[in-house]
């Protein structure tokens, strides 16, 4: 693995490169890993098997997660495979039972699964799926499965929860992403008020705010391919950086005074993003789609 560019590095979180270190903080557990099929999911699914902890992988496609499986089982680490689709009610169901039957509370969760759209509002005015998929996949299934495994966490003396967010939910909102950042924002908000809630049951919680990750989810956006950024074994790190030292929020350094800057100054941002917006298009890829799902 080639080390990430100086632009990757200070554009990202801080990451965690002492394999050591991680194998303290996850060897011998049982860590639950949502998206896992492609990118980040996948990185940190053998990130942290070769680590020594037992990963067990979700997502909806299962050829995917048995290709990750199987590399994780090449290098000598313990892989297990569930299939299943946030967006079902019954599916998340299924999933958090098989879960605590077959392995009992997960030491550590990675809610990472996400659904990306990027269209603007004129693309969108007849297709209220849009709305639907994004809130299904990054909130609504999120939680079903989390208020399914705190009581087992619970009941086994705590544990960790890392939500992996993007560092949109903390800057003023741009166009063209609207149904994606409402829904991360959504479970966002959730997370950081029940926080107080989950350390009372002795769950500790990390908010990891990305930047741009070089995933197929970022890859039909023209403009973020000549933005800095990491590829997802270097991201993976900065989930293992969150897992290591537990910090309740994990952020680019420049997120903070970006995130103070759009409080103060909202109608600056609004004015900016307006005149940007008039002179910018969708992508090809947002005619008739433009959604990739984790």
């Amino acid at each position: 693995m080639t080390s990430p560019s100086l632009a990757g590095r200070l554009s990202s979180p801080r990451r965690e490169t002492d394999p050591r270190r991680l194998a303290e903080a996850v060897s011998g557990r049982t860590v639950l890993i949502t998206g896992a099929s492609f990118g980040l999911g996948a990185a940190t699914a053998e990130l942290f098997a070769a680590a020594g902890a037992t990963v067990l992988l979700v997502a909806r496609t299962a050829d995917k997660l048995d290709e990750v499986a199987s590399r994780i089982h090449g290098n000598g680490g313990a892989a297990h495979t569930f299939q299943a689709d946030l967006s079902d009610p019954a599916g998340v169901e299924a999933l958090a039972t098989s879960i605590i039957e077959q392995h009992g509370a997960p030491d550590i969760v990675i809610n990472n699964a996400g659904k990306s759209i990027r269209r603007s509002l004129d693309l969108q005015l007849d297709r209220p799926q849009d709305f639907v998929r994004t809130i299904d996949v990054n909130y609504l299934g999120p939680v079903q499965l989390l208020l399914r495994l705190i009581p087992a966490m619970t009941e086994a003396g705590g544990g960790r929860i890392v939500n992996i967010s993007t560092v949109g939910v903390r800057m003023y909102p741009g166009p063209r992403w609207g149904a994606y950042q409402a829904s991360k924002g959504a479970f966002d908000t959730w997370f950081r008020s029940v926080t107080p809630e989950l350390h009372a049951r002795k769950i500790a919680t990390s908010s990891v705010y990305m930047a741009l990750i070089r995933t197929r989810m970022s890859a039909p956006t023209p403009s973020m391919r000549r933005l800095p950024g990491l590829d997802p074994e270097h991201a993976a790190q900065v989930v293992a950086a969150a897992v290591v030292d537990g910090p309740r929020v994990l952020a680019p350094w420049w997120s903070w005074p970006l995130d103070t800057a759009s409080a103060a100054a909202g109608g600056v941002f609004a004015a900016v993003y307006t005149r940007a917006f008039r002179f910018t298009a969708d992508s090809a890829s947002a005619r008739p789609r433009h959604e990739v799902l984790r």
